[in-house]
């Protein structure tokens, strides 16, 4: 297996937007913000008070 070359992520989201990125598609019609709060709340692992990486 080869190593990714320095443009390669470039290079790949580029042909998926070509092709039609699904993601940004939904992002057109679908108001994702509404989301937020509730996935904020259901992936708050920790309050960072004990240690770990601050955030």
């Amino acid at each position: 297996m080869k190593q990714p070359g320095l443009f390669d992520v470039e290079e790949r989201l580029s042909g998926l937007r070509y092709l039609g990125d699904q993601l940004e598609a939904f992002s057109r019609t679908v108001d994702f913000e509404i989301f937020r709060s509730d996935l904020e709340q259901a992936l708050a692992y920790s309050d960072g008070i004990k240690g770990g990486w601050a955030s």
